[in-house]
Parts: C-alpha cells; sequence; structure tokens
C-alpha cells in the first residue's frame, strides 16, 4: 500500500484553512438553457486548441481561454495576485512544483468530493501523491513528464558511441565527444533553470521535502541530493558539459549547429525538439536516464495539473471541462492538434491515444513512448515538493551561474538553498523539523 501523506503534515500552522469545495458560489450557474462561462488561464502548448474542442463538443458550455505569460513566474505572480483579489479564473494549471505552494496560501477549491475518487481510480499513486496533500484532492492531474536522454543518433553511430546507463558511463562518454571534436557536448550543466538538478537529485534517492508529526522536513542538501551536486560540479570543472542559461536561445542555436549532440530533458522534450529544429528529423533518438547503480530509476521535470482557484464563479462546469481534458480520450487527444506536442498523458490508460496522436518519423520512427513508459514506470517514489518553492527555486537560479564561472561549489548552492527554504518555510508560519 502506498505511502500517504499525513493529513496533519499540512493541516499544521494555518496550511490548510481552506474553503470547501465552491458550490453555492457558482454565480454564473442556472437552470435553463443559459450557456455557462468558464474563463481558463494556461500556458501550456496546445490550451487554445483543447478550449476550442471542448466549445465544438459541449455546447451548453462556453471555455474562454485566456493566454498567459510564458515566464511561469510571471504567471504564478498574477495567479497570486488574482487570488488575492478575488478575480480568479475558474480553471488554471498548476505544475506539481507549484501545487503545495498554492494550497497552503488559500488559493486552491477542495476537490475531494467531486474529484478525489476520479483522481484516486485514474492515477498511478506516484501522481496521486502529487495532487492529494492533507487527505484532500486539490488538482486533477493532466501529464506525467518522466525524464529522458535525447541524443544525435547520426553521431552516435559515426562515432561507434553507445548510450550510457550509468552515470561513470555517461562521464566518459562526454569525455569521449568533447575527444571527437572540442566544440562538441554530450549535455548542458543550466545556469538559470534548477529543474534539471532537482530532477536528478529526485533520481539519485534525495528527499527534499518531506513531513515529521506536524512539522515540516526540508533536505535540499541530503547525501543523495549533494552527491548529484559533486557529480555535475566534475562535469563543469572538466568542461565536459555546455554551459548555458536554460534550454532556449543559445541552447536551441547550438544545437542546430550540431554542438549539443545530447542533452537531458522530459517527455515535453519531444516535441520542442521536434518544433524547433525539424531540419534535423531522423537524427535524434531517445534513450533512458543512465543510472547510478545500472538498474532502471528515473524521475519527473514538470507535469502539470488543473485546480479551480478558491472563489471561481462557475466550478460545476470547471470541473466539467477539467475532468475532459484530463481524462476523457477525446480531451487527451485535443491537445495533439498540434502535432508537435509530446505530452505524456498522467492517465497511463491513455497513453496509447497520445502515442497514436504523435508522428515519430521524426525520431526515426522510433517508439518514443515505449521509452517514456518504462521511464514512467521507473520514477523513484516517495518525491515531495514543498510549500516554498518559489523561494526555492530564485534561490538556486541566483546562485547556478557562479558554478559556471567557478567563483562557488554546487554543493555549497545546495546548502544555501536548504538555509534559504527553511527560512521561508518558518516565515510562513510553518514549522520545519531538524
Amino acid at each position: 500500500m502506498r505511502r500517504r501523506r499525513s493529513l496533519v503534515a499540512l493541516a499544521a500552522a494555518a496550511l490548510l484553512s481552506l474553503t470547501a469545495a465552491c458550490s453555492s458560489g457558482d454565480s454564473t450557474e442556472s437552470s435553463g438553457n443559459k450557456v455557462q462561462e468558464v474563463t481558463f488561464w494556461s500556458f501550456l502548448r496546445g490550451s487554445d486548441t483543447v478550449a476550442a474542442a471542448f466549445n465544438a463538443s459541449h455546447p451548453g458550455i462556453k471555455v474562454d481561454f485566456v493566454t498567459q505569460p510564458a515566464s511561469t513566474a510571471d504567471y504564478y505572480n498574477k495567479l497570486s495576485n488574482a487570488i488575492k483579489s478575488g478575480d480568479v479564473p475558474d480553471v488554471a494549471v498548476a505544475e506539481y512544483t507549484r501545487l503545495p505552494e498554492i494550497v497552503s496560501l488559500g488559493g486552491a477549491t477542495d476537490l475531494s468530493g467531486q474529484a478525489g475518487s476520479l483522481v484516486d481510480r485514474t492515477f498511478p499513486s506516484s501522481i496521486q501523491d502529487l495532487v492529494q496533500l492533507g487527505g484532500k484532492t486539490w488538482a486533477v492531474p493532466r501529464d506525467a513528464s518522466p525524464m529522458v536522454y535525447l541524443y544525435r543518433k547520426d553521431f552516435f553511430e559515426k562515432n561507434n558511441l553507445s548510450v550510457p546507463t550509468t552515470w561513470a558511463e555517461y562521464k566518459k562518454l562526454a569525455a569521449k565527444v568533447k575527444s571527437i571534436d572540442g566544440d562538441k557536448r554530450a549535455g548542458a550543466y543550466l545556469t538559470k533553470n534548477y529543474n534539471l538538478l532537482t530532477s536528478l537529485s529526485w533520481q539519485a534517492g534525495g528527499n527534499w521535502f518531506g513531513t515529521k508529526g506536524d512539522s515540516w522536513t526540508v533536505g535540499i542538501d541530503d547525501k543523495a541530493s549533494l552527491k548529484v551536486a559533486s557529480y555535475w560540479q566534475d562535469l563543469v570543472d572538466h568542461d565536459l558539459v555546455s554551459t548555458l542559461p536554460d534550454y532556449a536561445d543559445q541552447f536551441w542555436t547550438d544545437v542546430q549547429k550540431g554542438k549539443l549532440v545530447g542533452y537531458f530533458c522530459a517527455s515535453w522534450c519531444a516535441g520542442n525538439l521536434k518544433a524547433t529544429v525539424p531540419d534535423q528529423s531522423g537524427d535524434w533518438a531517445v534513450a533512458q536516464l543512465p543510472s547510478w547503480d545500472g538498474t532502471s530509476s528515473s524521475a519527473m521535470w514538470g507535469g502539470s495539473s488543473f485546480v479551480i482557484p478558491k472563489g471561481a464563479r462557475n466550478s460545476s462546469a470547471a470541473l466539467e471541462f477539467i475532468k475532459w481534458i484530463t481524462t476523457d480520450p477525446k480531451g487527451v487527444k485535443a491537445w495533439y492538434g498540434n502535432d508537435a506536442t509530446s505530452m505524456y498523458p498522467a492517465s497511463k490508460a491513455l497513453v496509447t491515444t497520445a502515442k497514436n496522436q504523435f508522428s515519430t518519423a521524426y525520431f526515426g520512427n522510433q517508439d518514443i513512448f515505449s521509452v517514456l513508459t518504462d521511464s514512467y514506470d521507473s520514477v523513484v517514489p516517495d518525491w515531495r515538493w514543498g510549500p516554498t518553492m518559489a523561494t526555492t527555486e530564485t534561490a538556486f537560479d541566483d546562485r547556478l551561474g557562479k558554478v559556471g564561472s567557478g567563483s562557488t561549489r554546487l554543493t555549497d548552492v545546495y546548502e544555501q538553498v536548504q538555509d534559504a527554504t527553511v527560512k521561508a518555510t518558518k516565515d510562513r508560519g510553518l514549522t520545519v523539523a531538524k
């Protein structure tokens, strides 16, 4: 039986001082034939197509899609301000990383009564744990984001390179690629995106957040995570990986020029690659993450769910929309209106639906969804996100660049982020166990 987060863990210190699911507040709902309007906030690719498909098949509900900032920091600030003012959308995207913070601030409607059983029977326990906090269901999952290694198959074959199965092998691969061509690298260290290191710490068995009695535990600098930090520090020290801000701009230039022949990312990255460098069709392939001991293990990078913000005016219609776009085959199919999308459904029953919508010609007809499924099945269990992830993210991103410049060590960064996160958690009025 899977481990459930204890009820008191998130109830402590007014963490879950929230209202029950909105029902009587549905001011725009009425009897008769009046069309119910739902405002939908999302930055996810394909959200406009999904809203349009829902509207075409549900004449009694009109979803008004409002595009949100591509910067997730800007989006969550906007959502937080909307919650404070009471002028909220009916449906909002919430990444798993940020859901506990939204809940802890009293910004989400408790969906236990309307969607709790749906989540229980539809999604694996590893996904349930990300949306069920304090014994309550706060969101409905959309996608999982199992990690993989994307690599230039043509370059590997030309140079008789093997895909690494362990992190020791990956270091040797990185050195070999550099020796073949001093301008090429087999991966990248990111100075403005902490998600790569977060996910690899997860894979290594780190436990950044948990609960002990009525308190939170914070372990960003735990043994497993510091092992990851030391490993990547070594890669940076020996110039075995590119040092780039993020998977954007210069990253894509390096991909286009063939300077980057491999990188670690997640399910959604396959679609981004396909859309951004279409001229490299047939050159790329997807493989499992290396592991520390050679056995299959993985983690997720990203993944999203949908919440009904506290104070939403039309929660019943909003929930109908959410269920359709997360658990109905037609709704999941609608996400693939853009062929570049490679969203991996959180519901494994819908993976075949997604797979049938994604053309694998770009990857030389490799069945990448089979690789993604193997990764999803080997995600290390019991990972938790914390209630102050915005602070954790900022603390990392403010420091990761200093590692690239050589002015600090990555292990020091982990320890500093640990301190910043503990302080932010206590400042929120929550207790942190020692």
